[in-house]
């Protein structure tokens, strides 16, 4: 006699759920949000036969263990969509469940029956069964069920009023309440998503050395000459003021200016290469002044309405004390000295590199996690996070998570100019925001690509871009090449086209454009290696340029996000135009930009009004915020003109004229 096999219980849970977004490499890595964000939920979602299924997105915060839910409604082609909104900083999970629901197949059956004049008392009858069920699922509410059940299988009530009543929304939702469940489809994965607070999503960097904030020449800057700089740094309109490494310089191979090899007594070294006899990672430069004074100016910046944000750069000088306390975690060459920092052909004889992989990798890793809560702890909720991409990826796995137990709301940028791969993974793993190929974006056609890659693909749920036109380390040929306009066109294509960018200042606003030498990116007298006397009141400095930009950012809901960016057509391919708008396209901006530093050029943007809601057949008004400027626009096609010495860009508010019954029209 045959052996009987085995049947799963499983095989009576008939509905399919695949193809579900948002979700990262099979659920291995969470999504990101900032707070109060939707997560919206798609899937593939089908039954075999025709019956009616229903589907719900259950939701809950990571450390709750009862689900909420959201109802998912159908699309087209088994796709279906659910939304939740992610409201509070921390981590949540999402699933899904779906179900052939008994009683949406009857009610949609009976509607095509009463059509056709084909309905019975037979089909009220299976209908009172399925709303009893239902009553025997209710709490409170059975008895209007039951009730209800009773009318639909009553003989004595007339066809027509059962029919009435087994139509009705009442009796509908009612029944929806209390669904029947028993042979339920559980999507098989639990997905994540890490929320963040609003600083994460939109967020105005600005970069400084302390020490280059002394008031006279040749002195060292402390941290008090630094607060006496917050004012100037809160009224260009920046939110976030990022300070390079603040600790103890090592003397040992200490670069001299322009990074030579061999620096002189008087050189003060570049602020990477940390660790000396003052201390290491939690000790800061005795020339800047003392734990109290870092303490008091971030105290002073946060009630101008800047947080300080440190550089997290794990390497020591060879002066280090981790040098001679724990010489295992430093890798040796075969003479037995310690192998420095290198990218040949460059050499960093005043860096030494950590071994993560050591034989002591867990000591190693606690220390490390120790130095970010040390600064956590005095007040430092932002780290840019240096060269994460030459540690291995596990540990910055680790690190971030166990950051973000205790303190959830704390940010890590990513300071990882590398490969692409490379730079994903790091955002997948942790990190809040990242640095970008913007850089070295500088044509229509790259900037086109690059932002598509990074808006309209998978690539956004876990990459949060932060665009920096320059930095210490990179002055790109354009802005060496194309002088005061380049700067300016930079600074409006870095704070439109992404939420979050910043300056490498003062200077980015005083139009630094002196490159160490030809083809070189390192700037001449790189403030990376000696102390910089900037003029900040210049009469050609940028800042109420850049105060301009950073107002209308805060005041445009449109440009404190990245998802809604769209490209347009311009019959130039100088001129770049693209539009962003809030959720419910109550504020709409159209940017255009003539990227061509040295000429006048001009053209016809299309935009498409339809689809911004504005009526195709009416005036519009454009409304230049950078000049106050308010042109009246008619249809997709309109001719700009753009000269790079005055006015090389618009950023404008799109309003559609509001028609009234008085003697004047507003635009809204």
């Amino acid at each position: 006699m045959p052996r009987q096999s085995s049947i799963s219980s499983e095989g009576r849970k008939r509905v399919v759920i695949e193809g579900v977004t948002p979700e990262i490499d099979g659920g291995m890595f969470p999504i990101k949000r900032s707070r109060g964000e939707p997560v919206a939920v798609e899937a593939d979602v089908f039954v075999d036969g025709h019956d009616v299924i229903s589907c719900a997105l259950l939701f809950r915060r990571e450390q709750e263990t009862e689900w909420r839910e959201a109802p998912m409604a159908a699309l087209v082609n088994d796709r279906w969509r659910g939304m939740f909104v992610a409201a509070e900083v921390g981590r949540y999970v999402y699933t899904l469940v779906a179900w052939v629901d008994r009683f949406k197949s009857w009610r949609r059956d009976l509607e095509k029956r009463a059509e056709a004049q084909a309905h019975a008392d037979l089909d009220m009858r299976t209908g009172a069964l399925l709303v009893e069920e239902a009553g025997g699922r209710a709490g409170a509410e059975a008895k209007k069920l039951n009730d209800w059940a009773r009318s639909l299988g009553d003989k004595k009530q007339k066809l027509s009023d059962k029919l009435a009543l087994a139509l009705s929304d009442d009796l509908a939702q009612l029944v929806d309440r209390y669904p029947d469940r028993t042979f339920a489809t559980r999507y098989g994965k639990d997905l994540r998503v890490v929320v963040d607070r609003d600083r994460a999503r939109f967020s105005s960097w600005y970069e400084m050395f302390p020490r280059s904030c002394t008031p006279e020449p040749g002195l060292h800057g402390t941290f008090k000459d630094c607060e006496q700089r917050l004012p100037y740094v809160a009224a260009m309109g920046f939110d976030v003021l990022y300070l390079p490494p603040i600790h103890p310089i090592g003397r040992s191979h200490r670069k001299g200016k322009n990074n030579a090899v061999a620096g002189s007594a008087n050189d003060p070294g570049s602020p990477w290469a940390i660790g000396a006899d003052e201390g290491g990672h939690k000790s800061v430069h005795p020339e800047l002044g003392t734990l109290e004074d870092f303490k008091n100016l971030v105290k002073k910046a946060g009630t101008l309405g800047i947080e300080i944000a440190l550089d997290l750069a794990f390497q020591c000088s060879p002066d280090h004390p981790y040098v001679k306390e724990h010489p295992e975690w430093f890798r040796r060459r075969p003479d037995g000295t310690v192998q420095y920092a290198e990218n040949p052909p460059k050499k960093y004889e005043d860096i030494y590199p950590l071994d993560f992989t050591s034989e002591q990798w867990g000591g190693l890793w606690q220390e490390l996690l120790s130095v970010a809560r040390f600064w956590i702890e005095q007040g430092v909720r932002i780290f840019r996070v240096d060269n994460p991409h030459t540690k291995p990826m596990p540990f910055w796995q680790w690190l971030i998570d166990e950051v973000k137990k205790h303190d959830p709301d704390v940010i890590f940028l990513a300071e990882a100019f590398t490969r692409p791969k490379v730079m994903y993974r790091l955002a997948k793993l942790g990190f809040t925001q990242s640095y970008t190929y913007f850089t070295w974006r500088n044509t229509g056609p790259e900037l086109i690509r690059y932002f598509g890659e990074l808006t309209a693909t998978e690539v956004r749920e876990y990459f949060r871009p932060n665009l920096w036109p320059n930095t210490p380390d990179i002055l790109n040929d354009y802005l060496q090449f194309g002088g005061r306009p380049a700067f300016m066109v930079r600074l409006v294509l870095a704070a439109t086209l992404g939420a979050s960018y910043g300056i490498y200042g003062p200077a980015f606003e005083l139009l630094e454009d002196r490159p160490r030498e030809p083809g070189s990116e390192e700037y001449l007298y790189s403030e990376k290696y000696e102390i910089r006397q900037w003029n900040r009141e210049s009469p050609d400095s940028l800042k109420e340029f850049i105060s301009r930009i950073n107002q209308i950012r805060k005041e445009n809901r449109a440009l404190q996000g990245d998802w809604s960016l769209r490209f347009h057509e311009v019959d130039n391919e100088q001129i770049l135009c693209y539009t962003k708008q809030s959720e419910d396209l109550s504020n709409v901006i159209a940017v255009v930009v003539n990227l061509d530093p040295h000429h006048v050029q001009s053209g016809w943007v299309k935009i498409p009004v339809e689809t911004l809601r504005l009526d195709p057949l009416e005036s519009y008004q454009a409304h230049d915020l950078l000049t106050g400027a308010r042109f009246l626009w008619h249809g997709e096609r309109n001719f700009v003109e753009l000269h790079p010495h005055t006015a090389p860009a618009h950023i404008l508010r799109l309003r559609r004229r509001i028609r009234r019954e008085q003697d004047f029209d507003y635009f809204m």
